[in-house]
């Protein structure tokens, strides 16, 4: 039986946490301030050179973001409170029941709010190119990566967030040698830049006839997509470009062109490849574009060890270096070695359900800057 003074202080609660991070927005400046942007991007000389609109078109974007979520929170916010005044007049369980879901609804919409706030960086709003290697072990660790890869897409799924896949190698016996994802939704990137790391599976291998206990590594890389926003100057002195014949199952351009491209950036030693179109040319747009993003990457990177030496480069992926353990046996958890949370709903987290991990990393992070 639903209890309205417990009710009300859970939602005394929630108010707590809104005026902690909303109770100062400035809804009239952000509203001037996009006025202002309007009349620059529709003045007729504007658009003479796109590129200088780049700034200003992403701070649009950033603006109504924040807005939109602003309004949402205050509708939810308006609702509860309505909800919660027709409840000390009628305190049937129909009403109380409507005023947990309320509640439940601005909790929600808080905490998507929260983390949008602790994204503040520009390349935060970007979508994201993620990578995905199997570390040593075959089979075994190949098919952890197949398991990392569903667990992305159905995040993705989640959030109602677009995924491509850019480039897929698949594994000699199941599993997949690599795999390179394109995902774009609002803030992906900023969403997803924590999971960068070694990922640990401790499980009882299904290929293993012994049934012994396996551990497995596989390591994801994640960059902004900056698209076309951006410039990145890439010499074409600096690049190797390399055809070769695409491998793995697929159509008949498999083995009979070699349509598949490989480029390497000599300054940098970085490699991208793509085999998953018939075109070369659809093959070499692709490459190029991850070799943008881990440019830009790259940049981003090396200004924040400036500041911070917050992310070194990627460990081997080993022992020692993980970021993230998934347990499946002796006992079941998901835990991150970073923040300490962990998760005993191992199923759950596999299908895709990351956003406490996401959340608690973001918050550890803000922390620690503004300390």
């Amino acid at each position: 039986m639903l209890q309205l003074f417990e009710l009300k202080t859970e939602s005394a609660a929630l108010e707590e946490q809104f005026n902690s991070f909303w109770g100062a927005f400035d809804r009239e400046l952000y509203e001037d301030r996009l006025v202002e942007i309007d009349k620059a991007i529709s003045h007729p000389e504007a658009w003479n050179d796109p590129r200088s609109m780049t700034p200003l078109l992403q701070e649009k974007t950033r603006l109504s973001t924040a807005l939109q979520e602003w309004n949402a929170l205050q509708a939810a916010r308006q609702d509860l409170e309505e909800w919660l005044t027709m409840a000390e007049d009628e305190p049937e369980q129909e009403v109380l029941e409507e005023v947990q879901r309320h509640m439940g609804v601005l909790a929600d919409r808080l905490q998507q709010a929260e983390m949008h706030t602790l994204l503040s960086a520009p390349e935060d709003q970007h979508p994201v190119i993620l990578e995905i290697h199997p570390g040593a072990g075959g089979t075994e660790a190949q098919d952890w990566a197949e398991m990392l890869l569903r667990m992305y897409r159905r995040w993705a799924e989640r959030h109602q967030f677009k995924v491509q896949i850019l480039d897929y190698l698949a594994g000699d016996e199941a599993g997949v040698k690599s795999v390179v994802l394109q995902i774009e939704g609002p803030y992906a990137y900023g969403l997803l830049k924590s999971e960068r790391g070694i990922h640990r599976l401790i499980r009882i291998s299904p290929f293993d006839s012994s049934g012994r206990r396996h551990t497995s590594f596989a390591s994801v890389d994640v960059y902004p997509d900056v698209g076309q926003e951006i410039e990145i100057e890439i010499n074409e002195e600096d690049l190797r470009i390399d055809c070769f014949r695409a491998s793995g199952p697929g159509g008949q351009h498999v083995n009979k062109t070699s349509s598949a491209i490989r480029i390497t950036h000599l300054p940098t030693n970085i490699v991208t490849q793509c085999q998953n179109e018939k075109s070369q040319h659809r093959n070499k747009d692709a490459a190029m574009k991850m070799l943008k993003a881990r440019l830009y990457e790259l940049e981003l990177r090396k200004r924040e060890d400036e500041r911070q030496a917050q992310y070194a480069t990627k460990d081997a992926i080993a022992w020692g270096s993980q970021i993230r353990t998934y347990t499946l046996q002796p006992y079941r958890l998901v835990k991150d070695h970073r923040t300490n949370f962990e998760v005993g709903n191992v199923e759950a987290v596999l299908d895709g359900d990351l956003d406490g991990f996401i959340r608690n990393h973001l918050l550890a992070n803000h922390v620690q800057n503004v300390a």
